[in-house]
């Protein structure tokens, strides 16, 4: 019983976030303007004109470059907590991490080779 109690509030937080979001969508979609005009639906890019295709490819560099972003992301997220918890995790934990690093690593090695931080 008491563990289920501890998580009353958790439960309580997520109604309260998801209530909001709810009432918030609702009431913008019948508390705001309804007016569609041709100028209102017609694309618009910064004031330029529309002209030929967007699909049109470009440089792996930029996918190199977002997927070292993101590994960069992750691998924070995850270390500061085991740095918080490294006596208590104890060498478990070390290794673990240790292998985590050796994954990241390989990753940052491939982006290395295919060249994501050479830009000309």
């Amino acid at each position: 019983m008491t563990e289920s109690i501890d998580y009353i509030a958790l439960l309580i937080q997520f109604s309260v976030a998801m209530a909001f979001v709810v009432v918030t969508l609702v009431a913008t979609h019948f508390l705001g303007p309804n007016r569609k005009t041709e100028d209102k639906l017609e694309i618009f890019e910064s004031g330029i004109e529309s002209i030929g295709n967007a699909r049109l490819p470009f440089s792996i560099k930029y996918f190199l470059a977002a997927i070292l972003f993101v590994m960069f992301d992750v691998e924070v997220i995850f270390m500061y907590p085991w740095a918080v918890n490294l006596k208590e995790l104890g060498t478990v934990g070390f290794v673990g991490m240790f292998i985590f690093l050796a994954i990241f690593l390989l990753g940052f090695l491939y982006e290395l080779k295919k060249g994501a931080l050479k830009w000309e």
